[in-house]
């Protein structure tokens, strides 16, 4: 078994995203794999899916010993994303094979991708609106202790089903996409409590994406090894310093990587894919600019520091 220093490397790095924001484990190591090792995209997606596998259950024991996790959404995100999961990975074998099939997968991981970029700024703004509630006193009072909240069965069903089948295919989706939804639907969660209850009901639904993916993907022992060697100790020091970094940029630096390579992915010519990231490098921080004035924030986020009493909320506005 052959380890590659190099991919050891890029998975370092990418666990450290990993570990500072909770987002962006298939989201950036599969197209990494694809577009700077050139590794075929269902491999690459077979590979990370179980690299994942062994890496998701960690963090999720650190949310189950704090009581962050709702275990009641835990069980109906699972009910529809474990099988979901598995028939996402039968799907796409039914779809093609061979050149075709890598066609399906790279293009699915590009929408997934581009999916997901546009989740992580709707994640920004919904973020903003409940501080926005939370200083006018409009919003609902948060609950004290282990996050508790009536599961609303059907639409938890479904979410799960959605990204079990998004993750099946894609290895994109358990940190990112069900996340967000999750937000929209149970919007009186902490933060802490939706990280954890998300992380919690990843480990079976990416298990049973990776077991899948074992039968009847395309999955090396070899990358796979790479990619765990590195990702694992980079997760951990991510996790580490999170406190301390700014959380707020990583992720806005994740969302821009994340159109990047889904354009790539998608076909894109790298000049047109050029002029758009520069547009929109350009338009983006004066967009976010105005939608803060316009919820009564200071339009840059640096100006807390003038104003201490509004430190928390601002550190959190990032």
């Amino acid at each position: 078994m052959n380890i590659d220093p190099m991919m050891v490397l890029a998975s370092f790095g990418i666990g450290i995203v990993v570990g500072l924001t909770g987002m962006g484990g298939g989201a950036l190591m599969t197209p990494v794999l694809v577009l700077f090792f050139g590794i075929p995209p269902l491999t690459a997606v077979s590979s990370d899916l179980v690299a994942a596998a062994v890496m998701k259950p960690v963090g999720s024991f650190v949310h189950l010993r704090r009581g962050t996790v709702s275990l009641g959404l835990v069980k109906w995100l699972v009910v529809g994303s474990v099988p979901s999961a598995f028939c996402g990975v039968l799907l796409m074998r039914m779809l093609g094979d061979g050149e075709q099939l890598q066609h399906i997968v790279q293009v699915a991981l590009g929408v997934a991708l581009l999916i997901a970029a546009t989740g992580l700024a709707v994640r920004a703004y919904m973020r903003l609106l409940e501080r926005a509630a939370r200083r006018d006193g409009t919003a609902e009072p948060l609950p004290v202790g282990p996050p508790r909240v009536k599961p609303r069965i059907l639409p938890t069903i479904a979410i799960g089903v959605v990204g079990g089948l998004v993750v099946g295919m894609t290895s994109v989706g358990s940190g990112s996409l069900i996340i967000i939804a999750l937000m929209a639907l149970y919007p009186t969660l902490k933060a802490n409590s939706l990280v954890g209850t998300d992380l919690v009901q990843a480990v079976p639904l990416v298990m049973s994406a990776a077991l899948g993916h074992i039968f009847f993907g395309d999955f090396q022992l070899a990358l796979t090894a790479s990619l765990v060697i590195g990702s694992v100790p980079g997760a951990w020091l991510g996790a580490r310093v999170s406190s301390r970094a700014p959380g707020g940029l990583v992720r806005r630096v994740l969302a821009f990587v994340l159109l990047a390579s889904s354009l790539k992915l998608l076909g894109v010519p790298t000049l047109t894919t050029g002029f758009a990231l520069i547009a929109l490098a350009l338009a983006a921080p004066a967009a976010w600019m105005v939608v803060r004035h316009r919820h009564g924030f200071p339009a840059l986020a640096s100006r807390r520091r003038r104003a201490p009493r509004a430190a928390v909320p601002e550190r959190l506005a990032s």
